[in-house]
């Protein structure tokens, strides 16, 4: 069983890596796409995730892979994967959160305060894609 990692950096300026595959549908930009993720700072530090690190629950996020409801970086990172498919990035500020309507944001206070405090800095995200609707 190797892993092998494969770093890309896209032209948004976005570094990415593919951890898992995945074997389902191709993700395109347009597509309605349902994922987890988990957001650390650059640092490592913790900011939010769709999965309960403690039950293993999970509250996907439903989104359209399109720069009017997503952040730019993660829709970069997500078009192409396929279903299954598990990757890690590193956001730039500049593709990440320049506006607050742009998701996934955190639907409690505490989270959702946190993430857009750190707006300004690069984020690592690592995405599962579930399912392209």
């Amino acid at each position: 069983m190797s892993s092998v990692f494969r770093y890309r950096k896209l032209d948004s300026g976005v570094k990415l890596e593919d951890v898992v595959d995945g074997e389902g549908p191709v993700a395109r930009e347009g597509d309605l796409v349902q994922f987890n993720y988990v957001c650390r700072r650059a640092n490592g530090y913790f900011v939010h995730s769709t999965v309960n690190q403690f039950s293993g629950e999970s509250k996907p996020v439903t989104l359209r892979l399109d720069v009017q409801e997503m952040i730019r970086g993660l829709k970069d990172v997500i078009i192409g994967m396929k279903a299954g498919g598990k990757r890690r990035a590193l956001i730039p500020p500049e593709v990440g959160y320049i506006e607050e309507s742009l998701q996934p944001v955190p639907e409690e206070f505490g989270p959702r305060r946190s993430l857009l405090s750190h707006a300004k800095e690069p984020l690592v995200f690592e995405v599962q894609l579930l399912k392209v609707l």
